[in-house]
């Protein structure tokens, strides 16, 4: 297949470029530094601008991840509106040069998150739920979809990926709690009693390649483990895993006085079941936390 990503110099997108590589695709990424793209992505090539693959063989595929990090620091004025065009603009961008093509894609999978949902509190969510939009990243997300949907007009297979915290040592939220709770210096968030979905980064890649090869997925799809676990829950197992206590929680108010709005992403969560993602026939390798957490800091 001919393939181009972007966000491909991210942690899922480097993982995806490795596995796709293996499996001798073509791999183009769309990227602000194309000279860093061979060294991070296996066997791509970086394009600083899609018109460079005007007049090329057409694309078999399109993987949307590209977004600035939304957990890095808080939501200032700034901090949205470079948010809102890294993910809404780029995919709106991304779109339109899509149906630009003499052959468009055949299929568009394209990343959203699971703050879609807003905070969900104790209710139980499915793809077909309905979105929160009471915060700044559930309407980011419900704006990102609806932007991606748009390909559907060129004849393209829209799969929107809802994607939960995604755990690999090496980067995102697991390397960011790693040092704290290695000290012993971990614990649980405000209550705990938040619901806290997550999938290990192996699983993330082998759903994109699922939905990637299966012609009769489209829409959205629940990128997240089976097993529903609270914070509590998740900070109990990691401090297990790495043998230390986890007796520090965060209160409440300090993580509201110091992230404001964005302190939902933390104190807030979503009880998710991956309902129509079990009904496309996928098969989890790490289903469980504590299995995924035993193989991810095996070494640790």
């Amino acid at each position: 297949m001919r393939i181009l990503l972007t966000g491909g110099t991210g942690l899922i997108g480097q993982a995806l470029c490795r596995h796709w590589q293996r499996q001798g695709h073509e791999l183009w990424v769309w990227s602000r530094n194309p000279l860093q793209v061979p060294r991070l992505c296996s066997g791509a090539q970086g394009i600083a601008q899609l018109q460079a693959l005007n007049g090329s063989a057409p694309l078999d595929a399109v993987i949307n991840l590209a977004g600035a990090p939304i957990a890095d620091r808080p939501w200032t004025a700034a901090r949205r509106d470079l948010l809102w065009r890294s993910r809404v603009d780029l995919t709106r961008a991304l779109v339109d040069w899509m149906g630009e093509q003499a052959t468009p894609p055949h299929v568009l999978l394209s990343g959203s998150a699971v703050g879609w949902y807003g905070d969900g509190g104790e209710q139980w969510l499915a793809e077909d739920s309905a979105p929160g939009n009471a915060d700044f990243g559930s309407r980011l997300c419900v704006a990102w979809e609806q932007e991606a949907e748009r390909a559907r007009q060129w004849g393209v297979r829209v799969a929107l990926l809802r994607t939960a915290p995604v755990l690999a040592p090496q980067g995102g939220m697991l390397a960011r709690l790693l040092p704290p709770f290695k000290l012993g210096l971990g614990g649980r968030l405000g209550s705990g009693q938040q619901w806290m979905p997550w999938i290990h980064l192996d699983d993330q890649v082998a759903l994109i390649d699922h939905l990637l090869h299966n012609d009769a997925c489209s829409g959205p799809y629940n990128a997240c483990a089976p097993e529903a676990v609270r914070n509590t829950d998740f900070t109990q197992t990691l401090a297990r895993t790495l043998h230390r206590p986890a007796v520090l929680p965060a209160p409440a108010w300090a993580l509201r006085l110091a992230l404001g709005e964005m302190s939902v992403l933390l104190l807030g969560g979503q009880r998710l079941v991956p309902r129509r993602t079990q009904g496309a026939g996928f098969a989890w390798r790490y289903p469980q936390l504590a299995t995924a957490l035993g193989q991810l800091l095996r070494n640790s």
